[in-house]
């Protein structure tokens, strides 16, 4: 029997292994599903296939999403590469200026919350384009300000802009993809981030030195490629999913106002949250925890090089640089292996490398050992965060996957905004001793701070991602669009897709699943 289902799932012996937890009738539902059936990948057609069939119009709206995330990460980061500048700039302290972290983390989630209703009432393009120039201009007034508090404003509302452009991008980049490509196209939407801090980190190293304006001409360049995005997304149409739900409600001659839209809309989101409110508690957690190991790893971290290692200012943004080379490579790879193996082993598996990368991340002092452990910890990191867009995108209720995945994953971002300011706070208390100049002087021990915080944050996030929901190779594009009336429930597909070219096998296994949890909401 054994052999038997061995040869079925084609699966490595760690795999297997867990597979068999699949036939035990005493282990909890969601162990069981750890692993996919591979019924669900039957009738697939091969990856390099599907990426060869798609048009260019696919292609183009996958970039344009790719482009906003990463512009997103570039204008972010530019405050965690200029601390020891700003702190100059500014006469304060590292936590003093890392609150302009922190409140641009908390105010990400008013903006999730106000782009991602608009797009998914009203469509992806326009809401995206309005809020990346909206970033653009934000970023290019922090490079004018006189003073701490005009910096602190703006960082706050610049948190607000930023708030909106992950769901957007998330959405416009999958939901026009085949299923087979989501996978991979998901690691490499998310490797956005670690691009857009390559980039911030490449200007930082080359134009920031050389230029009179110092670390403003950071974020004035950052500005210019929001903008730039803008009008890349503004130059391309409409997502389909909405081009098909108006085309629909034209066929059928049920032309319904803006205002009558609006509030079916909002009856569907006020039936989604009452359906819902447990997978919504736990995307929180599970983002949550997400946020608090990527800024853990990444937003102190330039500046634990320079004060606990006694890196210069070059030497540490090269080793970020190799740490963000590690955290695309760690997506892109894990974007594909989640389509083989599932979303959350492939999450697990990659937090699981992060806790053994972190001595090696921490306890060397040459360039060369510790520009290692920050690639393959970052490897790991980005590894298990591009997983996420399909993970959320897949989770969600169908019709609100840009409010949803947003809204989550800012509010994840809010609660764990003060990232920084906690490892501030410890390095302030925890202190080591370097050489100096020759001399030996007390600093903050990051070190060690950032090595305890990143091994709880990674326990947490294995525990949370083991006990969740899969729903992996969902065909939510095939959903009705929000502001139709039933898109609350989740089989509430369009019409045109009520009759669908189904494979039998996902039939049933959607049938075993729901026989096997019953009516009871799938957070499991």
């Amino acid at each position: 029997m054994w052999q038997r289902r061995k040869r079925e799932l084609h699966l490595s012996l760690p795999t297997f292994l867990l597979a068999s937890l699949q036939t035990t009738a005493m282990a909890p539902y969601f162990i069981r599903n750890l692993v996919p059936r591979r019924e669900k990948q039957e009738g697939s057609r091969p990856l390099l296939t599907v990426l060869a069939s798609l048009t260019w119009l696919q292609w183009a709206q996958f970039l344009s999403g790719w482009f906003a995330w990463t512009c997103d990460a570039i204008d972010f980061f530019s405050v965690s590469l200029s601390v020891v500048h700003l702190r100059e700039q500014f006469g304060k302290t590292t936590h003093e200026i890392t609150t302009a972290i922190t409140l641009t983390l908390l105010f990400r989630s008013v903006g999730a919350v106000v782009f991602g209703v608009i797009s998914d009432r009203f469509g992806r393009k326009w809401p995206l384009v309005a809020n990346l120039v909206l970033v653009a201009a934000l970023e290019l007034g922090a490079g004018f300000v006189h003073n701490f508090k005009e910096f602190l404003a703006l960082r706050s509302l610049f948190g607000i802009g930023m708030g909106g452009i992950w769901g957007l991008a998330a959405s416009t980049a999958l939901e026009n993809l085949p299923v087979e490509a989501r996978g991979i196209a998901s690691g490499f939407l998310q490797e956005g981030y670690a691009v857009g801090y390559l980039i911030a980190a490449l200007i930082n190293l080359y134009l920031v030195p050389a230029v009179s304006a110092g670390w403003r001409s950071l974020f004035w360049m950052a500005a210019g490629l929001s903008l730039l995005a803008a009008i890349f997304r503004a130059l391309l149409p409409e997502s389909e999913v909405f081009l098909k739900a108006k085309a629909a409600e034209k066929a059928k001659g049920a032309h319904q106002s803006t205002k009558k839209k609006t509030a079916i809309f909002f009856h569907e989101l006020k039936e989604m949250l009452k359906t819902h409110w447990k997978l919504c508690i736990y995307a929180v957690l599970l983002m949550t925890g997400f946020n608090f190991l990527s800024h853990g790893s990444q937003d102190l971290y330039p500046t634990y090089l320079q004060t606990s290692k006694n890196f210069s200012a070059h030497n540490s943004t090269v080793a970020t640089i190799i740490g963000n080379c590690g955290a695309i490579s760690g997506g892109i790879f894990a974007g594909w292996l989640s389509q083989l193996i599932g979303r959350r082993l492939t999450i697990v598996l990659h937090v699981l490398l992060v806790g053994a990368f972190i001595p090696l991340w921490i306890l060397p002092s040459s360039f060369g050992s510790l520009s290692a452990g920050a690639f393959w910890l970052q490897f790991g990191v980005q590894g298990a965060w591009g997983v996420i867009p399909i993970q959320l995108a897949e989770m969600s209720p169908p019709a609100f996957r840009a409010t949803f995945p947003g809204v989550a994953y800012q509010i994840g971002n809010m609660i764990s905004s003060a990232s920084a300011q906690i490892e501030a706070t410890g390095g302030n208390n925890l202190r080591t001793t370097i050489i100096q100049n020759g001399v030996p002087t007390d600093v903050p021990d990051y070190a060690l701070v950032q090595g305890i915080f990143i091994g709880v944050v990674a326990a947490f996030v294995i525990f949370i991602t083991i006990i969740g929901p899969e729903n992996h190779g969902s065909h939510f594009e095939q959903h009705k669009a929000a502001f139709e009336e039933g898109a609350a429930r989740d089989d509430a597909v369009r019409e045109e897709d009520e009759v669908p070219q189904r494979r039998e096998s996902d039939t049933e296994s959607a049938n075993e699943k729901h026989r096997e949890t019953g009516s009871i909401e799938k957070v499991g």
